[in-house]
């Protein structure tokens, strides 16, 4: 490492002396030029007493000037990427050095023309600035050079914005590093930069000229730099941009550029994304505030390897707990999380452990050697299919498991358990939502008995989630198509990973027992436009390039799904965004009765109708659905 930094620092001591020599030249040239041009273009007039005193104050007047350039960076700057920036410095050096050398002559009383001064600021002003931007001017030049010599042509772009997000962005396309793209034109919905150009780049007009625009000037990449726009508004621009068939990037939004997350350059450009037609604004959740109980704490995350319990682990991790376990039982998404968090958090006390949450004396026996403070319950069987194929399962893991971990939690005197449930445990027509409504009635049971507080949090479908139908879809059109969608009508929620994890996070510091915690997700979406949308995304056409195929509701799927329960009412938190559900009464004696028939009833592997009215008998509202 140290001969790294000895090598560049020899290379920036070997730049600016080299800069420093031309400097000096030029400062003596721009002192004979001023004169000779003071005299009319001739030295023949040149008075003797004048030559003399200019001659012998060079040697002050050079110290004088490489001073005031040294005090304004002018050794310091990256020359390649010089700007505005950098011609200011150019200019306040030299207007300081010429002030200077007028005030020294004045002290030593030394003769000096009146028009001098200026002849010597501006040719100076003109041979420094020559001297630094002719290398940014080479490179490029070099660059176009071998652009032309490759017979590559530079990819065609189109900038949305023409603010100073757009203006940077551009900007860096014209220097060497990102010559292989040329931006082409510039729309922007600001009337008063209309037929006027940035950068050389013609601003043509409003959103509503980016697919004509696309077409005439053959454009191959859109790239959307507004920042600050709302996530309504960066959706209405894809939803026109993805009819033109371009490959499109965007730029992070202003809350990640102010955070620092990113800086406004080219590299940092990422592709469009699924998330960017949801057109609602992002969860926005102050973690470190509400994050401090779990610092110097032992946190447990069941199923930990999964989609949202390995981001809740991420996102712990960060927040200096004193220790955290993870549970899951299988051994490979365990290992990569393992093997992240250690790179990341080498200073973590970190254990994994590959155990099942239906195995009672491994579960007491992690509880009794680790005593969680805090518990994230996240392992569960979840998918909708799978889990009406196989719905004794489903009880076994999802019910069952739950509440051995809850009777864990209740016995070794965990401080909060969070579990999380699902948007299909309202009002249920598969397996997969039934056994969650009866993980939260265990949750709140359990939270009516014990010292511990017992909470769950509810969410809808989790974008880019293991088995979710993103996924899914981006596999199908890279095969080639069919994507397939089970309704036309069909809707759901979405949220992203981190957003769920988000309020998972905030249920744990808002708890205080008992509670449901429900995500406001703004408009559900339809499958068929998600569908359609990730096609478009590709640069694919629906129909053409890509078939939809509907192949039916599957057994147990709604067409919508629903948050809340018609006897359940909304409370606001703090988070406007987080709402707790008031909870259901139900006779907890009588339920856990029921629950002791259930774990009875199943391990006698009773068939898939006999289980649907045994959990219909626990959780009224479910809809039974006897199709397998």
């Amino acid at each position: 490492m140290s001969k790294i930094k000895l090598h560049i620092s020899r290379q920036m001591i070997v730049r600016i002396m080299l800069l420093a020599m031309i400097d000096m030249v030029s400062i003596l040239i721009c002192t004979v030029f001023a004169i000779y041009v003071r005299y009319d273009f001739s030295f023949k007039d040149l008075p003797d007493y004048f030559l003399k005193s200019t001659i012998w104050f060079i040697p002050i007047n050079l110290v004088l000037t490489m001073v005031s350039f040294v005090i304004w960076n002018l050794y310091t700057s990256v020359w390649r990427y010089a700007s505005a920036t950098e011609l200011i410095n150019i200019i306040g050096a030299v207007v300081t050095a010429t002030i200077g050398q007028v005030a020294c002559r004045y002290i030593f009383k030394l003769p000096i023309p009146r028009s001098y001064p200026l002849f010597y600021m501006v040719s100076l002003m003109a041979i420094t600035a020559a001297s630094r931007f002719s290398y940014r001017a080479l490179r490029i030049l070099r660059a176009k050079r071998r652009m032309r010599e490759s017979g590559k042509e530079p990819t065609r772009c189109m900038v949305i914005g023409a603010g100073s997000a757009g203006n940077e962005i551009i900007k860096e396309i014209t220097t060497t590093q990102y010559l292989t793209m040329k931006v082409c034109c510039i729309i922007d919905d600001g009337k008063g930069c209309w037929g006027k150009k940035l950068r050389g780049v013609p601003i043509l007009g409003g959103r509503d000229l980016i697919v004509q625009a696309a077409a005439e000037y053959n454009i191959a990449e859109i790239i959307i730099a507004i920042p600050s726009a709302k996530p309504s508004e960066i959706k209405e621009i894809v939803n026109i941009c993805k009819e033109t068939g371009c490959k499109m990037r965007i730029l992070p939004g202003m809350y990640q550029l102010i955070n620092g997350e990113v800086d406004v350059d080219v590299s940092k450009l990422r592709d469009v994304q699924i998330e960017d037609l949801l057109g609602r604004e992002p969860i926005t959740t102050n973690l470190d505030e509400v994050m401090g109980y779990v610092s110097g704490r032992v946190i447990m995350v069941t199923g930990g390897g999964g989609s949202i319990g390995s981001e809740l682990c991420r996102q712990i991790a960060g927040h200096n707990p004193k220790q955290l376990v993870i549970v899951d039982i299988y051994e490979n998404n365990a290992y990569d999380i393992q093997q992240e968090l250690s790179r990341k958090f080498p200073d973590l006390d970190l254990v994994v452990l590959i155990a099942s949450v239906r195995n009672t004396l491994r579960m007491d026996k992690i509880f009794e050697e680790y005593k969680p403070e805090i518990v994230y319950h996240a392992a569960a069987h979840k998918h909708v299919p799978l889990m009406e194929d196989s719905p004794n399962e489903a009880i076994k893991n999802n019910v069952l498991g739950t509440l051995k971990v809850v009777q864990a939690a209740d016995k070794w005197k965990v401080k909060k358990f969070v579990l999380i449930s699902t948007d299909k445990a309202v009002n249920p027509t598969n397996v997969m939502g039934a056994s969650k409504r009866i993980c939260e009635m265990i949750v709140q049971t359990y939270n009516n008995r014990s010292e511990t507080e017992f909470v769950a949090v509810r969410f809808g479908n989790v974008l880019g989630s293991n088995g979710s139908v993103i996924p899914l879809f981006k596999k199908q059109i890279e095969e080639g198509g069919p994507v397939t969608v089970t309704h036309p009508d069909i809707i759901r929620y979405f949220m992203t990973i981190p957003e769920a994890v988000a309020l998972v996070l905030q249920a744990g510091a808002y708890a205080k027992g008992g509670e449901i915690f429900v995500l406001d997700m703004g408009e559900p979406v339809k499958i068929l436009d998600l569908a359609e949308n990730l096609i478009k995304l590709s640069g694919l056409r629906v129909g053409d390039d890509i078939e939809i195929v509907f192949t039916g509701l599957r057994p147990g799927e709604k067409l919508y799904e629903e948050m809340l329960m018609n006897e359940e009412e909304l409370k606001q938190t703090d988070n406007k965004r987080i709402h707790i559900g008031k909870p259901i009464n139900f006779d907890e004696n009588e339920f856990m009765e029921q629950l002791g028939e259930l774990k009875k009833f199943v391990e006698g592997e009773p068939d898939s109708v006999q289980i649907r009215s045994k959990i219909a008998e626990i959780v009224p509202t479910y809809q039974i659905n006897n199709q397998k």
